[in-house]
This record gives structure tokens, C-alpha cells and sequence, in this order.
């Protein structure tokens, strides 16, 4: 293997993929990139055996061709250290590479490719349907924090993609809170659904860069690609039933709270300070014009409450939530004002953008409330 490349190029390459690189794996090969150069062309691949990573760049004066497993921590760390500048990278021995640039070189270990796994990606018949990055990016930002970490329960571990002839839903959940991601942008050819393990979902949120216009997604009954630009990630799916979440999408909860969002997150953070650091519950009493939120710690002698003038049409309530909860909901929907469903103190929650903004916000949610004395 010889060929010259800009050492910023494949930095900016090897950080891409290197978030697939396992940090103790019991095969000691996937501590390593594979470099496979073909025709000026150099892929560069990352597994866990879990999920995969994988990008092409083209370089100059490709000499030989060739495939290398290449130390990612050596490589990534003497990268890091040079300045922008052609880099020299040739093969010397049957186990052993040199990088030169301008003013010197450093040797290196490399390893058979042969030893490197291989990375099987979906089958040939697997459904293929081309996602927006930006909707993508979007749906995974707005869902990813709702997830569960369950044993039992792997299904909710993950991010439910289910897809329609007339729209693509984004769904995750804990079991406390549901969060909906719905839009219009993916039509699917037919109804299908895979679940996103959540470590796949946040590399691929992250590796998305804002040049990107389009993600083909293809995936089978147990893995998907997600193909963009010169980059490719391959992951297994979860595998398991999601449940059916419409079911519990609350409809016909009659008490109808209108909010500016800010203003009710600012307020949950404020009384949330005085809450129980275990439980972390507060208390929010409605009426007609007003919200009253409130948290106390009796064991620590602390209380706080704050009233707020608001929009509110229903019997008279109160309703005990989990703040942590309730501000991770407020705090990743857009919208600028919003509406709060109540059937009573002991059914769950909508979550929804206000009316006048229901066209262009995509997100609602669903949270479950907590006795309060």
C-alpha cells in the first residue's frame, strides 16, 4: 500500500468512524481501522461487531493498492498532532507502515486485513427508504432522551421507527414518558417498523453533518444502512415487539391548559430546586387563569412555589409529576407555546404544541404523574 493524503482530510475521517471503535473488545483486531485502498480510493472501516462505520475519501498518487488493520489509537493521536500537511502513508514490511510528512516520519504496526471480521449489511431484499437528514437528525434529538435502559425489556431500549405510505413516527419511551415524532417528509412504499438501538441513533445523530440532504436507510429483519455522502453506518436492529403506543395516546382528556413553554420551564427549574432530591416531585395546581407549581423536602425543611398566570379551561386540579421528567419534555419541544391535556390527577398527560403551531412542531408527549400527598 502507498499513496499521499492531506493529514487534516484523514483526520477528519478517522474521527468519523472511530466512534464504532470498541474501547475493550475480546477481539483485539477491531482496536484497529481496516485501510482498504482501491483505484485513488481509501475506505476506511470502524466495528464493534455491533455497529459498524465506514467512509471513503479520495487520494493522490495512489501507487499500490492495498488492506491494512491499522492501530486507531496511534493513528488518531499522531494525526492529532500534525499541522495541515500532505502525509505519506506506505507499506515497509510485511508488519510494519511508515507516515512521513514534511519534516519526518514515524513506523507503525499494522495487521493482516484477513484477520479483520467481515461486515455483513443488510440482505438484497431489504426495504429501502430515503429519510431528510434534517427530519432525521430532528426525530432522533427529540426522542433519544425517552428511551429506557431495561434488560427485560429490550424493545424500549431503543428508537421505533414506524413507517406509513402517508407518514414516519419516531417513537420512545421508559414507561414513565412517551415522546411522538411524526412527519410527513418519509413516506414509506408500504407500513414497516425496525427499532434503533439508542447508541446507534446518538453516533448517527452526531456523524450527520449539516451538508447532508439525504439518508437512504435500507434494512431487513435484523440490520440496517444508513448510507450518506461518502459515509455508511451498519448496526444490528433490536430485535422484539414494540408496544402498541397508540393505544395509550390519551384522547379525550377535557382539561385544557394553555402555556408560553419558556415560561413553564423556567418556573419547573426554579421550585424543582426545592424538591425531594430522591423523588424529585412537584405539585401543580390549576384554575381558572392560574397555575400554581409548587415541591417541598421535608426532611431538609425546604419549600418553594410559584404562581403564574395562564390559559385554563377545566375542573379545578392537582396533579403530582416528576420534574426531571417534565423538563426534559419541555425542553426538547420547539414550539413557543403549548397545551397541556389533564384527564385527572391519576391518568397521563398530552403534551402538545398550541394550535397555531401544530403545523410546524412535530413533537408530543406523554407523561405519567406520581401520587403526591
Amino acid at each position: 500500500m502507498k499513496l499521499n493524503i492531506s493529514s487534516t482530510n484523514l483526520l477528519k475521517a478517522l474521527m468519523d468512524v472511530s466512534k464504532a471503535i470498541p474501547s475493550k473488545s475480546p477481539l483485539p483486531i477491531l482496536e484497529n481501522f481496516l485501510f482498504v485502498l482501491k483505484d485513488n480510493i481509501l475506505e476506511i472501516t470502524a466495528s464493534d461487531s455491533e455497529l459498524t462505520l465506514r467512509t471513503r475519501i479520495e487520494v493522490e498518487g495512489a501507487e499500490e493498492g492495498g488492506a491494512i488493520a491499522v492501530p486507531a489509537r496511534h493513528m488518531t493521536d499522531l494525526l492529532k498532532e500534525l499541522p495541515d500537511q500532505p502525509l505519506g502513508i506506505r507499506t515497509i514490511s510485511e508488519s510494519s507502515f511508515e507516515c512521513s510528512w514534511a519534516s519526518g516520519n514515524s513506523v507503525l504496526p499494522y495487521f493482516p486485513a484477513d484477520d479483520y471480521p467481515e461486515i455483513k449489511g443488510t440482505a438484497e431484499d431489504a426495504l429501502k427508504v430515503v429519510f431528510p437528514a434534517a427530519s432525521l437528525v430532528d426525530g432522533i434529538q427529540s426522542t433519544i432522551y425517552a428511551t429506557a435502559d431495561d434488560e427485560i425489556r429490550p424493545a424500549m431500549n431503543g428508537i421505533f421507527f414506524d413507517m406509513a405510505p402517508e407518514s414516519t413516527t419516531l417513537v420512545a419511551s421508559d414507561s414513565h414518558k412517551l415522546i411522538c415524532y411524526t412527519t410527513a417528509d418519509v413516506k414509506a412504499p408500504e407500513k414497516a417498523s425496525f427499532i434503533l438501538h439508542k447508541k446507534p441513533a446518538a453516533v448517527l445523530r452526531s456523524i450527520i453533518g449539516k451538508d447532508v440532504e439525504d439518508v437512504e436507510i435500507a434494512f431487513d429483519s435484523s440490520s440496517a444502512q444508513f448510507t450518506f455522502g461518502g459515509t455508511t453506518l451498519i448496526c444490528r436492529l433490536v430485535v422484539g415487539k414494540y408496544p402498541k403506543y397508540r393505544d395509550v395516546i390519551p384522547l379525550s382528556n377535557s382539561n385544557v391548559l394553555q402555556i408560553d413553554r419558556q415560561l413553564l420551564l423556567n418556573t419547573v427549574k426554579r421550585v424543582a430546586v426545592c424538591a425531594n432530591k430522591a423523588s424529585n416531585h412537584i405539585k401543580l395546581t390549576l384554575k381558572e387563569g392560574q397555575l400554581e407549581v409548587s415541591a417541598q423536602d421535608l426532611g431538609f425543611a425546604l419549600a418553594a412555589y410559584e404562581k403564574i398566570a395562564c390559559n385554563y379551561a377545566g375542573d379545578e386540579l392537582t396533579i403530582g409529576f416528576k420534574s426531571t421528567f417534565l423538563t426534559e419534555i419541555l425542553a426538547n419541544m420547539g414550539c413557543n407555546s403549548l397545551v397541556i391535556k389533564f384527564a385527572d390527577a391519576r391518568r397521563a398527560a398530552l403534551i402538545l404544541p398550541a394550535q397555531e403551531e401544530a403545523d410546524t412542531e412535530k413533537v408530543c408527549g406523554i407523561l405519567m404523574p406520581i401520587m403526591i400527598q
